[in-house]
């Protein structure tokens, strides 16, 4: 290991020189210069998902351990996974995240291979192959259905689809939603679902001026949309949002809280008892739906003409039509009462029900993970990848982090506590021998010719730049952060320019 050490510091030295040929021969190898080390015994891990549980897991090894090299394999030419499709763009502070990430994809003994399908392009077991260890840090991409008649009717949107559509995700730019309705209801109570329902009644003056795509942003100024309820099956002591999206809704500019007041029937009374974040966010709750505004706050509602609100003890049981069952037309719920009480409190049918009118539904019930590759262990039933640690089960070598070792739960902060876990594990391994690093692994070198033999051709860091720095450009042309490549096609053209 001590050559190897040494090769990586005289590699070190080469890449930092500013010489031209140096330059144009970093360039080539993507950035890294590791066509050096193709042939020598250090420890190589490949990463499969360039998101905050890719980028976590590669931080915490390139700095743990001073001979590890890995590779980052992301199926869309760009980098940086939810961080780019999933935070909201009205929420630019939670992205300075990306300037970490830019730095371990920097670093000499780390590199990007964008535009390459693992489970298609490349199979896990030839990665295996290549690599001393794989890491699955892939997320969750899939959609958890409703199971109720009419979610297919038009009007009906998953919320990580209409969340990528306003967010420049390439596989939803087609989405098109129909905002022509008055009457918006989100199934859901979570983050995700408070994001959505901000954007759909946020002022344009303070959409303008984020990175959300300029085709959502036309579509949200002719949307008619003046009312959205947020729709969850338990009650107010279960939401699931953080305090600071809910104090986003309450602050939001336009808009006017309506609540039932009989939801929050007993609440105050059982707040002694809960922990103090959650306490916390049911005051807030508390103090929104009942308590009688002050005179600016009750001049603001009174001038505001849009309206949002929670609606608790409320389960889907069908989507309605309208009469020529082209559309949607409104929502039938289920009324719900809890047996139990906090975070255990489960919800039980009354069996009432009642319907609400409205042309717009969207299912922010959860992501999924999706298998990947036949040959690798995954729980279909729970939608993760069954692990210790995030060591995968009967598969030696292989690891998982992020939302496909835990399913979709937490913030970024969780993910990347669950990455770093999932990276110790895997040091964890090699120094006890548990996973064998003494033969030499060709690494990037194997797959990039395997890539080469199927026409694949991967987009490195430095690729990646040029796009950034075009959509960046755009951006400030028209005063947003940037103004994001929608399509596939758009952005290899870029990268190969």
């Amino acid at each position: 290991m001590r050559s190897c050490r040494r090769l990586l510091s005289e590699l070190k030295l080469w890449t930092s020189g500013r010489s031209k040929w140096t330059r144009g021969l970093n360039e080539g190898l993507g950035g890294s210069g590791k066509a050096f080390l193709s042939t020598s015994s250090c420890p190589k891990v490949c990463i499969v998902g360039s998101g905050p549980a890719g980028f976590y897991t590669a931080q915490h090894l390139i700095k743990a351990r001073q001979d590890v090299e890995v590779d980052i394999y992301e199926r869309l030419p760009v980098p940086f996974g939810l961080v780019r499709f999933g935070v909201a763009p009205d929420h630019p502070e939670v992205k300075n995240v990306i300037n970490t990430f830019t730095q371990t994809a920097k670093h000499s003994r780390c590199s990007f291979y964008g535009n390459v399908n693992v489970g298609k392009d490349v199979t896990v077991d030839e990665l295996q192959g290549a690599y001393h260890a794989v890491v699955l840090s892939y997320g969750a991409e899939g959609n958890r259905r409703m199971g109720v008649p009419g979610e297919d009717l038009p009007g009906v949107y998953s919320a990580k689809d209409f969340v990528g559509w306003y967010n420049g995700l390439p596989s939803c730019r087609e989405l098109k939603p129909d905002l022509s309705c008055e009457t918006a209801v989100i199934l859901g109570q979570g983050n995700v679902a408070l994001d959505v329902a901000r954007i759909l009644l946020s002022p344009l003056d303070i959409l303008k001026k984020t990175d959300i795509t300029q085709p959502a942003l036309e579509a949200l100024a002719e949307s008619r949309v003046q009312k959205v309820l947020i729709v969850g099956r338990r009650g107010p002591m279960q939401v699931a949002c953080t305090i600071k999206e809910l104090r986003e809704m309450v602050n939001l500019p336009g808009t006017r809280p309506e609540m039932v007041t009989a939801d929050f029937e007993g609440v105050s009374e059982a707040l002694k008892d809960v922990p103090r974040p959650r306490k916390r966010l049911t005051e807030l709750l508390l103090k929104t739906a009942l308590d009688a505004p002050g005179d600016k706050e009750l001049e603001r509602r009174r001038n505001a003409a849009k309206v949002w609100g929670f609606r608790f003890y409320r389960s889907p049981t069908e989507i309605l039509a309208d009469p020529g069952r082209s559309r949607t037309a409104g929502i039938r719920l289920a009324v719900n009462r809890l047996e139990g009480s906090g975070d255990a409190a489960r919800a039980v049918l009354t069996g009432e029900v009642e319907d609400v009118s409205c042309g717009l539904v969207i299912s922010s019930i959860g992501y999924k993970s999706l298998p990947i590759d036949p040959a690798v262990p995954f729980d279909s039933h729970r939608a993760v990848m069954p692990n210790s640690v995030g060591r995968v089960h009967q598969a030696p070598g292989l690891y998982c982090s992020g939302w496909l070792k835990t399913g979709p739960t937490g913030v970024i902060a969780t993910t990347m506590n669950n990455s770093f876990d999932t990276a110790r594990s895997l040091l964890e391994d090699m120094d006890s021998g548990a996973l064998d690093v003494s033969p030499a692994k060709p690494g990037s070198q194997e797959v990039s010719s395997l890539l080469e033999k199927r026409g694949v051709r991967p987009v490195t860091f430095s690729d990646w730049e040029k796009i950034d720095s075009l959509e960046t450009r755009r951006g400030d042309a028209c005063g947003k952060p940037r103004e994001k490549l929608l399509s596939v096609e758009e952005m290899l053209k870029v990268a190969r320019a």
